[in-house]
C-alpha cells in the first residue's frame, strides 16, 4: 500500500483559509486593545515541591533530611532550584543547592544547566552542572546530572523514583540514588569512583494530592575509598534508616 506523499495537489485547500481572513489582531471579531487570547506556553507558572521532609533514625543517630525542588517559568524554559541535605546535632551536616536553567527537549524531558554548591562539615565545593530530568518509559521519574568542579573534579548523580498506587490514597514509592566522583576528595571523605548508593521504600497516605504523610525505610552503602574514610573515622559503611515525614507541594 502506497502512502500519500510528495507535493500537495493543485486544488488542495489552503490550510490558512480556515480563518476566513481573520486574525487575532484584526477582523470584526478581534477585541480592541492588546491581544486577549493567550496560549498555554505564553504564561509563566511556578511550583514548590517538598518531596522529602523527614526524620531519619539509624542505629547510631537521628537527623532531619530535606529534599525540595522549585521552578518558575514557561513550558519550554524555566528557572529551577533544587536543595537537599541533612541536619543533625544542631548543625547542617551536608547540603547541596543547585540553581539551574531548564529547557524542554521533548514532551516529558528537560535539560538543565547551571551551578551546584555544596556545604557542610568539610570544605565547600562549587560545580558546573548539566543534566536531564523527566519521565522515562514505564513511568520512572529520572534525574541524572553530571558535574564539573575546580581542580579537575568531576561527579555524576543519578536518582530514580517510581510510584505504585495501592489504593486511591495509598502510594508505595521505591527510590534509588547513586553518586560517583572522578577524583578523591579526602577533606570531604569522598573517594574516586562509586562512592555511595541508596535504595528505599516509602509508603505515603495522600490526605490530598498536595499533602501526604509517609513512613519508610532506606538502605545506604558506601564503597571503595569512601568506605575506607568512613571506617577511619569510626563511622558505619552500611546503614538502615527508618524515616517518617511529609510530602507536599503547592
Amino acid at each position: 500500500m502506497n502512502m500519500q506523499g510528495g507535493p500537495a495537489p493543485a486544488d488542495a485547500r489552503d490550510p490558512h483559509a480556515y480563518s476566513g481572513g481573520y486574525t487575532l489582531d484584526g477582523g470584526k471579531y478581534a477585541l480592541a486593545g492588546p491581544r486577549q487570547l493567550r496560549l498555554a506556553d505564553e504564561h509563566s507558572f511556578g511550583t514548590l515541591l517538598i518531596d522529602r521532609l523527614e526524620r531519619v533514625d539509624t542505629r547510631d543517630a537521628t537527623s532531619t533530611a530535606f529534599d525540595a525542588q522549585a521552578w518558575f517559568g514557561r513550558d519550554y524554559d524555566r528557572f529551577v532550584v533544587k536543595v537537599e541535605g541533612d541536619y543533625a546535632d544542631g548543625r547542617l551536616d551536608e547540603a547541596r543547592t543547585e540553581l539551574l536553567w531548564g529547557h524542554a527537549i521533548a514532551s516529558y524531558w528537560d535539560t538543565q544547566l547551571g551551578l551546584r554548591y555544596d556545604t557542610g562539615e568539610g570544605p565547600d565545593r562549587s560545580w558546573l552542572a548539566f543534566g536531564v530530568q523527566g519521565l522515562a518509559p514505564y513511568w520512572f521519574e529520572l534525574d541524572a546530572t553530571a558535574y564539573l568542579g575546580s581542580e579537575g573534579r568531576t561527579a555524576l548523580r543519578v536518582e530514580a523514583e517510581y510510584e505504585l498506587p495501592i489504593t486511591q490514597r495509598l502510594v508505595l514509592q521505591p527510590r534509588g540514588e547513586i553518586n560517583l566522583y572522578g577524583k578523591k576528595d579526602e577533606a570531604n571523605g569522598m573517594g574516586s569512583g562509586l562512592t555511595d548508593a541508596t535504595v528505599g521504600l516509602r509508603l505515603r497516605y495522600e490526605i490530598s494530592r498536595q499533602f501526604a504523610p509517609y513512613i519508610g525505610v532506606e538502605w545506604n552503602n558506601k564503597f571503595g575509598q569512601t568506605a575506607d574514610f568512613a571506617r577511619s573515622e569510626g563511622a558505619s559503611t552500611r546503614e538502615t534508616r527508618w524515616v517518617a515525614g511529609l510530602r507536599f507541594w503547592f
